[in-house]
């Protein structure tokens, strides 16, 4: 791709104990883009999407081998930092996972973990400035010493993610982020990722190919561990290289 990349990954596969769970993956992740990850279930979507910030280092068993670069910088490196690596990649899940915390608490959750020094005033402004980037700022302004449970589903979504924003993260992972929403919720969520674009780098797994089409610039498909093809989204739908893409892409396969 004529973009080097915000992320590289190159022959990059990972074990679970004797199960190889992704098979030499290579790709450029564009920056400042959307790029979606598609494919039957099982295939390795999120396992790929957690290697971004080594959230699969949790589990046991697991090995890997390849590069991932992070602005040019192995992630894997033994001198990497986890922690900050985690601070520059954010992860949102397939359903909102709000703490049972205040809304104030729940923005500034992740600035406390980084340095628990920070002035009241600075958390404050982030608590701003993360809200109105997802558009909330307005109806939760004078509500912050709420429960973040109270909010309707998608507010707990949008509150996910402005936590993440709080913390100004370069790259958010979004694991099926509208699985659990209805479809004028999901529209909402994929305008605000139109928004959240013209700053973060934005990769998405979804299940959803209508979505995958809507909203994102570049496409990877994922059969069995392997990225089968990758490239622009207007090319993988509309002219697909590898039969097996278009049998998915067409409902033949998965």
């Amino acid at each position: 791709m004529e973009n080097s990349g915000k992320i590289r990954v190159n022959g990059f596969s990972l074990w679970y104990g004797a199960f190889k769970a992704l098979k030499g993956i290579n790709a450029s992740i564009a920056e400042k883009k959307i790029t979606a990850i598609i494919g039957p279930s099982g295939c390795g979507k999120s396992t790929l999407l957690r290697v971004f910030n080594r959230m699969n280092d949790l589990i046991e068993g697991v090995r890997c081998e390849g590069d991932v670069l992070l602005d040019g910088i192995n992630i894997f490196d033994v001198r990497s930092d986890v922690v900050d690596l985690r601070k520059k990649v954010g992860m949102v899940f397939q359903r909102p996972n709000p703490f049972p915390l205040s809304i104030y608490e729940n923005l500034v959750f992740g600035i406390k973990v980084h340095d628990s020094s920070t002035h009241k005033r600075i958390m404050d402004e982030a608590v701003e400035r993360s809200l109105r980037s997802v558009l909330l700022w307005d109806d939760l302004k004078d509500k912050l010493k709420a429960s973040a449970l109270s909010l309707s589903l998608e507010q707990k979504q949008r509150i996910c993610i402005a936590r993440l924003l709080a913390v100004t993260p370069d790259v958010l992972l979004m694991d099926e982020p509208c699985s659990a929403l209805d479809p004028q919720a999901t529209m909402r969520i994929e305008e605000l990722m139109f928004e959240l674009k013209k700053n973060y780098t934005i990769i998405i797994v979804t299940h959803n190919m209508q979505q995958a089409a809507r909203i994102s610039d570049d496409t990877g498909f994922m059969l069995l561990g392997d990225l089968v093809e990758f490239g622009q989204t207007k090319d993988i739908f509309t002219a697909p290289k590898d039969k097996r893409t278009e049998d998915y892409i067409t409902g033949r396969y998965g």
